[in-house]
Protein backbone atom coordinates (compact mmCIF):
# COMPACT_ATOMS: atom_id res chain seq x y z
CA UNK A 1 0.00 0.00 0.00
CA UNK A 2 1.72 3.11 -0.79
CA UNK A 3 2.24 5.69 2.03
CA UNK A 4 0.67 8.86 1.68
CA UNK A 5 2.77 11.74 2.08
CA UNK A 6 3.22 14.01 5.52
CA UNK A 7 2.74 17.02 3.17
CA UNK A 8 -0.50 15.67 1.79
CA UNK A 9 -1.82 15.11 5.04
CA UNK A 10 -1.34 18.31 6.48
CA UNK A 11 -2.90 19.78 3.12
CA UNK A 12 -5.70 17.68 3.14
CA UNK A 13 -6.66 17.60 7.29
CA UNK A 14 -6.48 21.74 7.00
CA UNK A 15 -8.34 21.96 4.05
CA UNK A 16 -11.09 19.46 5.21
CA UNK A 17 -11.49 21.29 8.47
CA UNK A 18 -11.18 24.85 7.04
CA UNK A 19 -13.72 23.86 4.56
CA UNK A 20 -15.88 22.15 7.46
CA UNK A 21 -15.50 25.33 9.38
CA UNK A 22 -16.16 27.80 6.51
CA UNK A 23 -18.74 26.14 5.78
CA UNK A 24 -20.72 25.03 9.09
CA UNK A 25 -20.21 29.15 10.14
CA UNK A 26 -21.70 30.77 6.71
CA UNK A 27 -24.38 28.31 6.94
CA UNK A 28 -24.98 29.41 10.47
CA UNK A 29 -24.37 33.09 9.96
CA UNK A 30 -26.78 32.91 7.14
CA UNK A 31 -29.53 31.30 8.46
CA UNK A 32 -29.18 34.13 11.38
CA UNK A 33 -28.63 37.06 9.52
CA UNK A 34 -31.76 35.69 7.03
CA UNK A 35 -33.63 35.60 10.08
CA UNK A 36 -32.51 38.97 11.30
CA UNK A 37 -33.22 40.60 7.68
CA UNK A 38 -36.80 38.98 8.03
CA UNK A 39 -37.20 40.30 11.46
CA UNK A 40 -35.93 44.11 10.43
CA UNK A 41 -38.38 43.78 7.40
CA UNK A 42 -41.27 42.83 9.20
CA UNK A 43 -40.64 45.47 12.48
CA UNK A 44 -39.88 48.21 9.51
CA UNK A 45 -43.27 47.02 7.97
CA UNK A 46 -44.97 47.56 11.24
CA UNK A 47 -43.54 50.89 12.27
CA UNK A 48 -44.68 52.08 8.91
CA UNK A 49 -47.97 50.42 8.95
CA UNK A 50 -48.35 52.80 12.62
CA UNK A 51 -47.21 55.26 11.46
CA UNK A 52 -49.71 55.71 8.85
CA UNK A 53 -52.38 54.57 10.29
CA UNK A 54 -51.90 57.54 12.92
CA UNK A 55 -51.78 60.05 9.96
CA UNK A 56 -54.80 62.54 10.15
CA UNK A 57 -55.26 62.77 6.69
CA UNK A 58 -55.49 59.46 6.76
CA UNK A 59 -58.05 59.17 9.07
CA UNK A 60 -59.86 62.28 8.30
CA UNK A 61 -60.33 60.24 4.34
CA UNK A 62 -62.07 57.77 5.13
CA UNK A 63 -64.75 60.14 6.22
CA UNK A 64 -65.12 61.52 2.66
CA UNK A 65 -67.08 59.97 -0.39
CA UNK A 66 -63.94 59.25 -1.97
CA UNK A 67 -61.02 57.97 0.30
CA UNK A 68 -58.90 56.44 -2.01
CA UNK A 69 -58.21 60.06 -3.83
CA UNK A 70 -56.35 61.27 -0.86
CA UNK A 71 -54.95 58.08 0.45
CA UNK A 72 -53.53 56.80 -2.91
CA UNK A 73 -51.13 59.58 -3.31
CA UNK A 74 -49.84 59.93 0.30
CA UNK A 75 -49.54 55.67 0.91
CA UNK A 76 -46.86 55.78 -2.82
CA UNK A 77 -44.96 58.51 -1.67
CA UNK A 78 -44.17 56.75 1.75
CA UNK A 79 -43.83 53.37 -0.26
CA UNK A 80 -41.11 55.13 -2.90
CA UNK A 81 -39.20 56.38 0.38
CA UNK A 82 -38.61 53.46 2.33
CA UNK A 83 -38.61 50.76 -0.57
CA UNK A 84 -41.47 48.76 0.33
CA UNK A 85 -43.08 46.71 -1.56
CA UNK A 86 -46.82 47.62 -1.05
CA UNK A 87 -48.54 49.83 1.07
CA UNK A 88 -52.38 49.49 1.17
CA UNK A 89 -55.08 50.87 3.45
CA UNK A 90 -58.04 49.84 3.72
CA UNK A 91 -61.24 49.57 5.03
CA UNK A 92 -63.06 47.58 7.26
CA UNK A 93 -64.85 45.32 4.72
CA UNK A 94 -61.02 44.91 3.55
CA UNK A 95 -61.88 46.98 0.61
CA UNK A 96 -58.48 48.63 -0.71
CA UNK A 97 -58.30 52.37 -0.92
CA UNK A 98 -54.23 52.58 -1.95
CA UNK A 99 -52.40 49.63 -3.76
CA UNK A 100 -48.96 49.96 -6.24
CA UNK A 101 -51.19 49.15 -9.52
CA UNK A 102 -53.91 51.32 -9.43
CA UNK A 103 -56.50 48.61 -11.17
CA UNK A 104 -56.23 46.65 -7.52
CA UNK A 105 -57.90 49.70 -5.79
CA UNK A 106 -61.68 48.79 -4.56
CA UNK A 107 -61.11 45.69 -4.81
CA UNK A 108 -61.03 43.25 -1.26
CA UNK A 109 -57.44 42.46 0.65
CA UNK A 110 -56.02 39.12 0.15
CA UNK A 111 -53.69 36.88 2.54
CA UNK A 112 -56.48 36.36 4.77
CA UNK A 113 -54.52 37.86 7.92
CA UNK A 114 -56.67 41.16 8.43
CA UNK A 115 -58.87 39.62 11.06
CA UNK A 116 -56.69 40.45 14.46
CA UNK A 117 -55.75 43.64 12.82
CA UNK A 118 -59.80 45.04 12.63
CA UNK A 119 -61.30 42.37 15.22
CA UNK A 120 -59.17 43.04 18.05
CA UNK A 121 -57.39 46.15 17.22
CA UNK A 122 -53.75 44.48 17.52
CA UNK A 123 -50.21 45.78 15.73
CA UNK A 124 -48.66 42.93 14.52
CA UNK A 125 -46.36 40.78 11.23
CA UNK A 126 -47.72 38.23 9.63
CA UNK A 127 -46.47 36.48 6.36
CA UNK A 128 -49.07 35.67 3.62
CA UNK A 129 -49.63 35.82 -0.02
CA UNK A 130 -51.19 38.50 -1.83
CA UNK A 131 -51.88 40.00 -4.77
CA UNK A 132 -47.94 40.87 -5.71
CA UNK A 133 -46.80 37.51 -4.14
CA UNK A 134 -45.65 36.27 -0.98
CA UNK A 135 -44.88 38.66 1.72
CA UNK A 136 -43.83 39.79 5.37
CA UNK A 137 -46.34 42.12 6.21
CA UNK A 138 -47.12 44.92 9.15
CA UNK A 139 -50.67 45.53 10.11
CA UNK A 140 -51.93 48.23 11.78
CA UNK A 141 -55.62 49.15 12.64
CA UNK A 142 -57.06 52.62 12.01
CA UNK A 143 -59.34 54.16 14.76
CA UNK A 144 -61.53 57.38 14.25
CA UNK A 145 -61.47 60.07 16.72
CA UNK A 146 -64.33 57.73 18.93
CA UNK A 147 -61.81 54.83 18.80
CA UNK A 148 -63.51 52.67 16.70
CA UNK A 149 -61.49 50.75 14.55
CA UNK A 150 -62.54 51.90 10.93
CA UNK A 151 -59.67 50.58 8.81
CA UNK A 152 -56.38 48.86 8.36
CA UNK A 153 -52.62 49.56 6.98
CA UNK A 154 -51.16 47.21 5.56
CA UNK A 155 -46.98 47.84 4.72
CA UNK A 156 -45.29 44.62 3.16
CA UNK A 157 -41.77 43.42 1.84
CA UNK A 158 -41.44 40.14 -0.58
CA UNK A 159 -40.03 37.49 0.45
CA UNK A 160 -38.53 36.98 -2.54
CA UNK A 161 -36.89 40.64 -2.05
CA UNK A 162 -35.48 39.98 1.49
CA UNK A 163 -33.86 36.61 -0.46
CA UNK A 164 -32.45 37.81 -2.67
CA UNK A 165 -30.95 40.34 0.08
CA UNK A 166 -29.87 37.70 1.75
CA UNK A 167 -27.72 36.05 -0.94
CA UNK A 168 -26.32 39.03 -1.55
CA UNK A 169 -24.66 39.19 1.93
CA UNK A 170 -24.04 36.02 1.31
CA UNK A 171 -21.86 36.26 -1.46
CA UNK A 172 -19.52 38.54 -0.02
CA UNK A 173 -18.93 36.07 3.06
CA UNK A 174 -18.25 33.58 0.51
CA UNK A 175 -15.55 35.85 -1.06
CA UNK A 176 -14.33 36.29 2.52
CA UNK A 177 -14.43 32.21 2.88
CA UNK A 178 -12.36 31.84 -0.47
CA UNK A 179 -9.60 34.25 1.04
CA UNK A 180 -9.81 32.49 4.39
CA UNK A 181 -9.45 29.10 2.40
CA UNK A 182 -6.45 29.85 0.82
CA UNK A 183 -4.61 31.22 3.67
CA UNK A 184 -5.19 27.95 4.80
CA UNK A 185 -3.73 26.33 1.68
CA UNK A 186 -0.72 28.47 1.94
CA UNK A 187 -0.60 28.13 5.68
CA UNK A 188 -0.68 24.21 5.58
CA UNK A 189 1.53 23.83 2.84
CA UNK A 190 4.26 26.14 4.81
CA UNK A 191 3.43 24.28 7.28
CA UNK A 192 4.48 20.89 6.15
CA UNK A 193 7.61 22.39 4.43
CA UNK A 194 9.13 23.46 8.07
CA UNK A 195 8.41 20.39 9.37
CA UNK A 196 9.58 18.12 6.85
CA UNK A 197 12.76 20.79 7.24
CA UNK A 198 12.38 19.86 10.52
CA UNK A 199 12.44 16.33 10.16
CA UNK A 200 15.04 15.92 7.41
CA UNK A 201 12.76 15.05 4.95
CA UNK A 202 11.39 12.23 6.09
CA UNK A 203 8.36 10.75 6.12
CA UNK A 204 6.57 9.75 9.84
CA UNK A 205 6.59 6.39 8.83
CA UNK A 206 10.01 6.61 7.92
CA UNK A 207 11.05 8.20 11.53
CA UNK A 208 9.25 5.18 13.12
CA UNK A 209 11.33 2.86 11.59
CA UNK A 210 14.76 4.58 12.17
CA UNK A 211 13.22 5.02 15.97
CA UNK A 212 12.35 1.28 16.20
CA UNK A 213 15.41 0.67 14.63
CA UNK A 214 17.58 2.91 16.78
CA UNK A 215 15.97 1.11 20.15
CA UNK A 216 17.08 -2.28 18.92
CA UNK A 217 20.39 -1.30 17.80
CA UNK A 218 20.88 0.49 21.66
CA UNK A 219 19.88 -2.95 22.96
CA UNK A 220 21.44 -5.15 21.14
CA UNK A 221 25.01 -3.93 21.09
CA UNK A 222 26.68 -4.89 24.21
CA UNK A 223 29.09 -1.18 25.22
CA UNK A 224 26.66 0.84 27.12
CA UNK A 225 25.59 3.86 24.90
CA UNK A 226 24.30 7.17 26.41
CA UNK A 227 22.74 10.35 24.79
CA UNK A 228 22.38 14.33 25.83
CA UNK A 229 21.36 17.11 24.51
CA UNK A 230 22.70 20.76 24.47
CA UNK A 231 21.66 21.68 28.10
CA UNK A 232 22.90 17.72 29.47
CA UNK A 233 20.24 16.30 29.45
CA UNK A 234 19.64 12.70 28.72
CA UNK A 235 17.67 11.88 25.73
CA UNK A 236 18.69 8.28 25.67
CA UNK A 237 20.46 5.26 27.60
CA UNK A 238 20.61 1.58 26.98
CA UNK A 239 20.34 -1.41 29.50
CA UNK A 240 24.11 -1.98 29.12
CA UNK A 241 24.82 1.63 29.89
CA UNK A 242 22.17 1.29 33.11
CA UNK A 243 24.17 -2.26 34.23
CA UNK A 244 27.52 -0.64 33.59
CA UNK A 245 26.53 2.48 35.71
CA UNK A 246 24.22 1.14 38.29
CA UNK A 247 21.08 2.84 37.47
CA UNK A 248 18.13 1.57 37.83
CA UNK A 249 15.50 4.19 37.35
CA UNK A 250 14.32 5.70 34.46
CA UNK A 251 16.85 8.56 33.49
CA UNK A 252 15.20 10.45 30.24
CA UNK A 253 15.71 13.99 30.69
CA UNK A 254 17.94 14.38 33.63
CA UNK A 255 20.99 16.51 33.97
CA UNK A 256 23.53 13.80 33.61
CA UNK A 257 26.36 16.20 35.64
CA UNK A 258 24.39 14.53 38.42
CA UNK A 259 24.67 10.53 37.50
CA UNK A 260 28.22 9.82 37.45
CA UNK A 261 31.59 12.34 36.02
CA UNK A 262 30.24 13.67 32.99
CA UNK A 263 33.86 15.67 32.55
CA UNK A 264 34.48 14.77 28.81
CA UNK A 265 30.79 14.81 27.82
CA UNK A 266 30.88 18.47 28.33
CA UNK A 267 33.98 19.15 27.01
CA UNK A 268 32.91 17.59 23.66
CA UNK A 269 29.78 19.66 24.01
CA UNK A 270 31.75 23.22 24.45
CA UNK A 271 34.55 22.42 21.73
CA UNK A 272 32.94 20.20 19.20
CA UNK A 273 35.60 17.99 19.36
CA UNK A 274 35.55 13.98 20.08
CA UNK A 275 37.38 12.16 22.65
CA UNK A 276 38.41 8.73 22.18
CA UNK A 277 39.35 5.83 25.20
CA UNK A 278 39.40 8.02 27.98
CA UNK A 279 38.95 6.36 31.32
CA UNK A 280 36.54 7.25 34.41
CA UNK A 281 36.41 5.83 37.54
CA UNK A 282 32.89 5.12 38.93
CA UNK A 283 31.72 3.21 41.65
CA UNK A 284 34.65 1.11 41.96
CA UNK A 285 34.47 0.42 38.26
CA UNK A 286 37.48 1.24 35.36
CA UNK A 287 35.27 2.64 32.32
CA UNK A 288 36.40 3.55 28.72
CA UNK A 289 34.41 6.74 27.33
CA UNK A 290 34.63 7.21 23.63
CA UNK A 291 32.31 10.71 23.14
CA UNK A 292 31.43 11.82 19.25
CA UNK A 293 29.24 15.70 18.63
CA UNK A 294 25.90 15.82 17.03
CA UNK A 295 26.01 18.54 14.91
CA UNK A 296 23.17 20.43 13.34
CA UNK A 297 22.69 23.67 11.56
CA UNK A 298 23.49 25.54 14.92
CA UNK A 299 26.08 23.78 15.83
CA UNK A 300 26.79 21.23 18.53
CA UNK A 301 23.57 19.75 19.23
CA UNK A 302 24.47 17.13 21.71
CA UNK A 303 26.96 13.85 22.78
CA UNK A 304 26.52 10.69 22.34
CA UNK A 305 29.13 8.43 24.52
CA UNK A 306 29.28 4.68 24.39
CA UNK A 307 30.94 3.24 27.27
CA UNK A 308 33.38 -0.15 27.92
CA UNK A 309 34.12 -1.66 31.02
CA UNK A 310 37.75 -1.87 31.09
CA UNK A 311 37.86 -4.93 33.39
CA UNK A 312 36.04 -6.95 30.48
CA UNK A 313 38.34 -5.63 28.06
CA UNK A 314 41.51 -6.23 30.42
CA UNK A 315 39.86 -10.34 31.12
CA UNK A 316 40.05 -10.45 27.06
CA UNK A 317 43.38 -9.13 26.54
CA UNK A 318 45.25 -11.35 29.57
CA UNK A 319 43.05 -14.11 27.96
CA UNK A 320 44.70 -13.88 24.95
CA UNK A 321 48.26 -13.35 27.25
CA UNK A 322 47.43 -16.47 28.66
CA UNK A 323 47.21 -18.65 25.98
CA UNK A 324 50.08 -17.04 24.34
CA UNK A 325 52.01 -17.61 27.76
CA UNK A 326 51.07 -21.26 27.84
CA UNK A 327 51.71 -21.69 24.08
CA UNK A 328 55.32 -19.96 24.39
CA UNK A 329 55.95 -22.13 27.53
CA UNK A 330 54.93 -25.35 25.45
CA UNK A 331 56.93 -24.45 22.57
CA UNK A 332 59.91 -24.00 25.06
CA UNK A 333 59.63 -27.25 26.89
CA UNK A 334 59.04 -29.63 23.38
CA UNK A 335 62.31 -27.05 21.80
CA UNK A 336 64.07 -28.59 25.49
CA UNK A 337 63.41 -32.00 25.46
CA UNK A 338 63.79 -32.90 21.99
CA UNK A 339 67.37 -30.92 22.37
CA UNK A 340 67.98 -33.52 25.09
CA UNK A 341 66.48 -35.95 22.62
CA UNK A 342 69.56 -35.48 20.38
CA UNK A 343 71.82 -35.55 23.08
CA UNK A 344 70.70 -38.73 23.70
CA UNK A 345 70.67 -40.25 20.15
CA UNK A 346 73.99 -39.16 19.98
CA UNK A 347 75.71 -40.63 22.91
CA UNK A 348 74.08 -43.94 22.11
CA UNK A 349 74.65 -43.95 18.37
CA UNK A 350 78.57 -43.56 19.81
CA UNK A 351 78.54 -45.96 22.18
CA UNK A 352 78.50 -44.19 25.47
CA UNK A 353 76.24 -45.82 26.82
CA UNK A 354 77.44 -44.31 30.43
CA UNK A 355 77.05 -41.29 29.75
CA UNK A 356 73.82 -41.50 28.44
CA UNK A 357 72.58 -43.51 31.28
CA UNK A 358 74.03 -40.68 33.86
CA UNK A 359 72.43 -37.95 31.84
CA UNK A 360 69.44 -39.61 32.07
CA UNK A 361 69.19 -39.96 36.06
CA UNK A 362 70.75 -36.65 36.36
CA UNK A 363 67.82 -35.69 34.68
CA UNK A 364 65.62 -37.98 36.26
CA UNK A 365 66.59 -36.69 39.52
CA UNK A 366 65.73 -33.11 38.66
CA UNK A 367 62.52 -33.81 37.68
CA UNK A 368 61.69 -35.89 40.95
CA UNK A 369 62.98 -33.58 42.99
CA UNK A 370 60.66 -30.49 41.07
CA UNK A 371 58.10 -32.84 40.46
CA UNK A 372 58.14 -33.75 44.36
CA UNK A 373 57.82 -29.99 45.36
CA UNK A 374 54.90 -28.97 42.50
CA UNK A 375 52.99 -32.21 42.92
CA UNK A 376 52.99 -33.08 46.56
CA UNK A 377 53.38 -29.77 47.94
CA UNK A 378 51.59 -27.66 46.24
CA UNK A 379 48.24 -29.03 45.87
CA UNK A 380 46.25 -26.24 43.32
CA UNK A 381 46.21 -27.64 39.42
CA UNK A 382 46.24 -23.73 38.11
CA UNK A 383 49.73 -23.35 40.05
CA UNK A 384 51.03 -26.58 39.33
CA UNK A 385 49.95 -25.75 35.51
CA UNK A 386 51.90 -22.78 35.71
CA UNK A 387 55.11 -23.80 37.31
CA UNK A 388 55.30 -26.31 34.80
CA UNK A 389 55.03 -24.10 31.98
CA UNK A 390 57.91 -21.58 33.81
CA UNK A 391 60.20 -24.59 34.60
CA UNK A 392 60.20 -25.89 31.00
CA UNK A 393 60.78 -22.06 30.17
CA UNK A 394 63.58 -21.90 32.22
CA UNK A 395 65.47 -25.00 31.22
CA UNK A 396 64.95 -23.46 27.54
CA UNK A 397 66.86 -20.62 28.28
CA UNK A 398 69.46 -22.31 30.38
CA UNK A 399 68.01 -20.51 33.62
CA UNK A 400 67.84 -21.97 36.61
CA UNK A 401 64.18 -22.33 38.29
CA UNK A 402 64.34 -23.43 42.02
CA UNK A 403 60.90 -24.12 43.73
CA UNK A 404 62.02 -23.67 47.41
CA UNK A 405 61.17 -27.13 49.40
CA UNK A 406 59.56 -25.37 51.93
CA UNK A 407 56.80 -24.10 50.01
CA UNK A 408 53.50 -25.55 50.76
CA UNK A 409 50.11 -24.45 49.12
CA UNK A 410 46.36 -26.02 49.20
CA UNK A 411 43.85 -25.52 46.81
CA UNK A 412 43.46 -21.53 45.93
CA UNK A 413 40.06 -20.30 46.98
CA UNK A 414 37.18 -20.79 44.04
CA UNK A 415 37.50 -16.22 43.56
CA UNK A 416 40.99 -16.81 42.52
CA UNK A 417 40.75 -17.59 38.70
CA UNK A 418 43.23 -18.75 36.28
CA UNK A 419 43.68 -15.94 34.10
CA UNK A 420 44.10 -13.98 37.23
CA UNK A 421 46.59 -16.42 38.95
CA UNK A 422 48.53 -16.03 35.35
CA UNK A 423 48.14 -12.28 35.44
CA UNK A 424 49.85 -12.23 38.53
CA UNK A 425 52.75 -14.85 38.58
CA UNK A 426 53.33 -15.05 35.15
CA UNK A 427 54.13 -11.68 34.63
CA UNK A 428 56.40 -11.55 37.79
CA UNK A 429 58.46 -15.05 36.55
CA UNK A 430 58.68 -13.82 33.56
CA UNK A 431 60.21 -10.52 34.68
CA UNK A 432 62.56 -12.37 36.76
CA UNK A 433 63.38 -14.84 33.74
CA UNK A 434 64.17 -11.98 31.78
CA UNK A 435 66.19 -9.92 34.59
CA UNK A 436 68.33 -12.92 34.51
CA UNK A 437 69.08 -13.11 30.92
CA UNK A 438 72.46 -11.39 30.96
CA UNK A 439 74.21 -12.50 33.79
CA UNK A 440 76.48 -15.59 34.35
CA UNK A 441 74.86 -17.64 36.56
CA UNK A 442 70.93 -16.89 36.60
CA UNK A 443 69.21 -18.35 39.07
CA UNK A 444 65.33 -17.60 39.61
CA UNK A 445 63.59 -18.83 42.71
CA UNK A 446 60.10 -19.51 43.59
CA UNK A 447 58.41 -19.76 47.35
CA UNK A 448 54.66 -19.96 48.07
CA UNK A 449 52.70 -20.55 51.30
CA UNK A 450 49.36 -20.63 52.95
CA UNK A 451 49.78 -20.47 56.62
CA UNK A 452 47.95 -17.30 58.12
CA UNK A 453 45.06 -15.85 56.58
CA UNK A 454 46.87 -14.84 53.70
CA UNK A 455 48.59 -16.97 50.54
CA UNK A 456 51.83 -15.35 50.33
CA UNK A 457 54.06 -15.72 46.79
CA UNK A 458 57.86 -14.89 46.77
CA UNK A 459 59.59 -14.43 43.45
CA UNK A 460 63.31 -14.03 43.75
CA UNK A 461 65.99 -13.39 41.13
CA UNK A 462 69.78 -12.31 41.26
CA UNK A 463 69.80 -9.75 38.14
CA UNK A 464 71.28 -6.83 37.73
CA UNK A 465 68.30 -5.01 40.86
CA UNK A 466 65.54 -2.43 40.03
CA UNK A 467 67.31 1.32 40.57
CA UNK A 468 66.22 2.98 43.65
CA UNK A 469 64.30 5.86 41.83
CA UNK A 470 62.30 3.33 39.65
CA UNK A 471 60.56 1.29 42.36
CA UNK A 472 58.20 4.08 43.38
CA UNK A 473 56.68 3.51 39.70
CA UNK A 474 57.38 -0.17 38.50
CA UNK A 475 54.03 -0.67 38.63
CA UNK A 476 52.46 2.56 36.38
CA UNK A 477 50.93 1.47 33.08
CA UNK A 478 53.38 2.04 30.40
CA UNK A 479 56.25 2.31 32.64
CA UNK A 480 59.57 0.06 31.59
CA UNK A 481 63.39 0.10 32.07
CA UNK A 482 63.78 -2.02 28.79
CA UNK A 483 64.79 -0.49 25.10
CA UNK A 484 62.97 -2.92 23.37
CA UNK A 485 60.70 -1.75 20.25
CA UNK A 486 57.59 -4.01 21.35
CA UNK A 487 55.23 -2.31 23.49
CA UNK A 488 56.22 -3.29 27.52
CA UNK A 489 55.36 -1.78 30.74
CA UNK A 490 52.06 -3.13 31.41
CA UNK A 491 52.52 -6.77 32.89
CA UNK A 492 53.69 -5.45 36.13
CA UNK A 493 50.47 -2.71 36.14
CA UNK A 494 47.92 -5.51 35.20
CA UNK A 495 49.53 -7.40 37.66
CA UNK A 496 49.10 -5.44 40.11
CA UNK A 497 45.61 -4.12 39.84
CA UNK A 498 44.48 -7.63 39.61
CA UNK A 499 45.80 -8.00 43.19
CA UNK A 500 43.73 -4.94 44.52
CA UNK A 501 41.24 -6.14 42.83
CA UNK A 502 41.36 -9.30 45.27
CA UNK A 503 41.97 -6.84 47.89
CA UNK A 504 45.97 -8.34 47.96
CA UNK A 505 48.94 -6.40 47.87
CA UNK A 506 52.58 -6.98 45.98
CA UNK A 507 56.15 -5.60 47.75
CA UNK A 508 59.17 -5.05 45.98
CA UNK A 509 62.88 -5.47 47.50
CA UNK A 510 65.96 -4.83 45.49
CA UNK A 511 69.41 -4.43 46.62
CA UNK A 512 72.82 -5.47 45.12
CA UNK A 513 71.53 -7.36 42.25
CA UNK A 514 68.82 -9.35 44.22
CA UNK A 515 65.04 -8.61 43.09
CA UNK A 516 62.43 -10.00 45.19
CA UNK A 517 58.32 -9.48 44.55
CA UNK A 518 56.46 -10.82 47.80
CA UNK A 519 52.69 -11.14 46.78
CA UNK A 520 50.15 -11.29 49.67
CA UNK A 521 46.48 -12.68 48.48
CA UNK A 522 44.04 -12.92 51.14
CA UNK A 523 42.08 -15.85 51.47
CA UNK A 524 38.25 -14.57 52.18
CA UNK A 525 37.06 -12.64 49.36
Amino acid sequence: MRKVSLETKILGLVLSLSLFLIILLTTTFSYMEGRQIAKDKGQLALELSKTISFMPTVTDAFETDDPARTIQPIAEKIRRETGAEFIVVGNKEGIRYSHPLASEIGKRMEGGDNARALQEGEYYVSEAAGSLGLSIRGKSPVFNADGKIIGIVSVGFLVDDVRAQIFKDLSKEMIVSLVAIMISIIGSYMLARSIRKDTLGLEPFEIANLYKEKNAVLQSVKEGILAIDQNGLITSMNQPAKKLLDIKESVRHLNVDGLFPSKYLFEVLKSGEPQVDKEISWKDKSVIVNCTPIFDSEGVSGVVASFRDRTEIEEMVNTLSEVKMHSEDLRAQTHEFTNKLYVLSGLIQLGEYDEAIDMIQSETSELHSLNRVVFEQIKDTKVQALLLGKIGKASEKKIIFEIDTQSYLEKLPDHIKLSQLTLILGNIIDNALEAVSSVEEPLVKFFATDIGNDMVFEVSDNGKGIPEDAIAHIFDRGFTSKNSGSPSGYGLANADHVVKELGGIIEVYSEDGNTIFTVYLPKEK
